[in-house]
């Protein structure tokens, strides 16, 4: 008895053929189906855009407007979601870690990008190894606003307050490496003075510190400031950019009020997660380069006195390297390290 079952043991497992056709009709039945999903046309549900900062900010604003601009172009919904926190590594590295299907799409600003990569140690991303950049939207210069009662009315003014009061003048920001820090930085660097920085969660509480008085000065992005300087409840002194703005054209840039060089730009683009298919990050390519170049989304912009781009791929690619390469400069001069 003992040799007959050891026999039997020894013997290949022989499967009925209906067991087998079961089978085979199973695995036909998930390659096709596989098969059907992948052959969908993109899109074919909504798309999530992130935006790396909270609402009611500059970021958001652009961020709503194009993701209602792509909507329409698709034909789907582009669905804002707002991941706002720590000068916008939350949202990176949700974006890094989403599926790269192309329904996830994430506005890459210049912080993630450029500047936390200097500044932070350790990122739960890396910048150049987890995305792929599609296009640069917008660029727009800050603003250097102060309180009106700040006895400054010119770039040179606000210098020479600063040597005479070393320590005391205060500037806000919407957080430790965001454009608006950075360019109050570049300022202490370029002037050779003393400022005091004060973060704030956001570009919004920032800008409503300095309308209080709370703190004295801002490089405020242009969207958010203009309608309080037209109003005299801050006083403008220079935009950042190498041009003057067509939003502002009465005020020189820093560089005109006697630091050549300086120059900064708020910009905003669109990334999605490496692994995202070639043709996916074609059309939204396709798609995004054509609203750029609608003559309304021009004029809508230029009213903020904020350029919009709609670069290509590469163009970005070597606006990402220029601008990393300035910003690891003035962040290893002013000893910029993470909190």
């Amino acid at each position: 008895m003992k040799n007959d079952l050891e026999r039997e043991r020894a013997k290949p497992m022989r499967f009925s053929g209906y067991f087998r056709l079961s089978t085979f009709a199973f695995l036909l039945g998930c390659t096709l189906a596989a098969g059907a999903a992948m052959a969908q046309p993109y899109p074919s549900r909504p798309i999530r855009w992130i935006v790396p900062f909270s609402p009611g900010g500059p970021s958001d604003i652009i961020g709503r407007f194009f993701a209602t601009k792509l909507s329409d172009a698709l034909g789907k919904p582009v669905v804002v979601d707002n991941r706002g926190g720590a000068t916008g590594i939350i949202a990176f590295e949700i974006a890094a870690k989403s599926v790269p299907d192309g329904y996830t799409v994430l506005q890459g600003g210049a912080s993630g990008l450029t500047t936390n990569p200097h500044i932070h140690a350790r990122l739960p991303y890396n910048a150049e190894r987890d995305f792929k950049l599609i296009t640069q939207l917008v660029a727009t210069p800050n603003m250097l606003v102060v309180h009106p009662g700040v006895p400054a009315r010119s770039v040179k003014d606000l210098v020479a307050l600063a040597k005479a009061k070393p320590g005391e003048l205060t500037y806000a920001s919407g957080g430790t490496g965001t454009s608006n820090h950075l360019s109050s930085e570049m300022l202490k660097y370029y002037a050779g003075i003393n400022l005091i920085h004060v973060p704030f969660k956001g570009t919004g509480p920032a800008l409503t510190s300095v309308l209080g008085g709370q703190t004295q000065m801002m490089f405020s992005n242009m969207l958010p400031a203009m309608p309080h300087v037209r109003s005299g409840k801050l006083i403008g002194l220079a935009v950042t950019s190498a041009k003057r703005s067509t939003a502002a054209p009465d005020l020189p840039t820093v560089a005109e009020s006697g630091f050549p060089g300086y120059e900064t730009t708020s910009w905003h683009g669109v990334v999605v997660p490496a692994g995202t298919p070639a043709p996916v990050v074609k059309r939204l390519y396709t798609e995004l380069r054509q609203i750029t170049q609608q003559p309304d989304v021009k004029d809508r912009f230029a009213l903020d006195g904020t350029q919009v781009v709609g670069s290509t791929p590469e163009e970005y690619a070597a606006t990402v390297k220029s601008e990393s390469a300035k910003w690891a400069r003035i962040i290893k001069a002013a000893g910029i390290k993470s909190e």
